[in-house]
């Protein structure tokens, strides 16, 4: 029984997605592996909690992003962006999953001031509500940049410019493993049975088992009764997009860490996290369709996916220093009395360790592009 009173249309869309699950397990001899659980309860079609038309962001939704904390978060970014089309003689911008559409205002403002307006602005955007309130948002904003953006049902062919994704890669389907009493590998297995979901651990595919092989090969053996997750979708992912981009730069902007933070003795049971109403929910098999379900991203594994698909590292650092090389600083004491008090109090939400300043990390991947870039100043001396 579910902790928290759901409206009619939320009883439905449960319903609607119970169905959905027993299907698809049904299909699969009974149960499905949790990568494919998360899959279908984050995007299933019209039931996905990306693609249904609840509203996720903001104080109304589940959760809130660095752009609704403060403008001056999408303002950096433009800075950062600037550069890049200067380098690079124009191009675009493109932007996975722009959530409401608010950064997508405020950087081309912001590069309107600089006089540095991308040829286009595009989204690859899956939900079809999403882009409706971004076309809102940007039409209340900055209406006159509506002809400029452009939204995609598939990534493009010969990219040039810059690649934005914030909070992309948390959002992309994990498999979970467990290290076994024999030294084997386990993986988690979901099934429905009288209308209630459960948990299975099974001996895991080949391919997991080869992923957390070489993560031991490289840390050290995972004791017993350890659980964690994989991203096995990044390397076809970076590959696509290495395939699409011409020259550019793609920042990847999400909480995380490198590999052997990420797999620390101490963290044994993995990074796993669920929010519904900006609350934590332990369980992901609790509202399926309903809340967010999401994974710390292992940043090493993202460094090794780019080179692998021919991109360069050009630069990785957490969030605070990226910000502050872009000029976020600079751009607070630019703001005015006015709105100094407002925007100090989101910078620090950006910025210190306690907010999102250590947690969330920034990482550059280039193909094409030549020189430094101004969010990873100081990068190369500590590499």
């Amino acid at each position: 029984m579910n902790a928290f009173p759901l409206t009619p249309a939320q009883q439905k869309q449960q319903l609607e997605m119970f169905e959905y699950l027993e299907r698809e397990m049904a299909q699969a001899g009974g149960a499905v592996p949790f990568q494919r659980y998360m899959e279908i309860a984050l995007y299933a079609p019209g039931l996905g909690y990306y693609v249904a038309g609840a509203s996720k962001f903001g104080p109304s939704g589940d959760f809130v992003t660095a752009p609704h904390i403060s403008p001056l978060f999408s303002q950096a970014l433009a800075n950062q962006c600037a550069q890049v089309l200067e380098r690079v003689a124009g191009g675009s911008i493109l932007e996975f999953g722009a959530g409401t559409g608010i950064m997508v205002a405020d950087i081309l403002l912001r590069l309107e001031q600089l006089e540095s307006l991308p040829a286009q602005y595009l989204i690859l955007e899956l939900s079809p509500d999403l882009r409706e309130r971004q076309a809102r948002t940007i039409e209340n904003k900055a209406p006159h940049f509506l002809s400029r953006v452009r939204w995609l049902d598939e990534l493009p062919e010969g990219f040039r410019g810059v690649m934005l994704a914030n909070e992309v890669l948390d959002a992309m389907p994990v498999h979970r493993f467990r290290k076994g009493a024999d030294g084997g590998v386990e993986a988690l297995w979901v099934s429905l049975a009288n209308g209630r979901l459960s948990e299975q651990w099974r001996s895991a595919s080949a391919e997991v088992a080869e992923a957390v092989g070489e993560i031991e090969s490289e840390l050290g053996e995972l004791a017993e009764g350890y659980v964690s997750e994989l991203n096995l979708a990044l390397r076809p992912w970076l590959a696509s997009l290495a395939h699409g981009l011409e020259a550019g730069v793609l920042l990847l902007i999400d909480y995380g860490h490198e590999r052997r933070t990420y797999y620390h003795p101490q963290r044994s049971m993995g990074t796993l996290r669920c929010h519904f109403r900006h609350q934590a929910v332990g369980d992901p098999l609790q509202l399926p369709g309903l809340q967010d379900i999401t994974a710390h991203v292992d940043f090493s594994a993202v460094a090794q996916a780019g080179r692998a698909a021919g991109l360069e590292l050009l630069g990785y650092d957490n969030q605070a220093n990226f910000l502050l090389g872009c000029g976020i600083d600079r751009l607070l004491a630019e703001s005015g009395p006015a709105h100094y008090p407002e925007l100090a109090q989101g910078i620090k939400q950006l910025l210190l360790p306690g907010g999102m300043g250590e947690s969330f990390k920034v990482m550059g991947l280039g193909k094409g592009f030549a020189g430094d870039l101004a969010g990873f100043r100081g990068w190369e001396s500590g590499r």
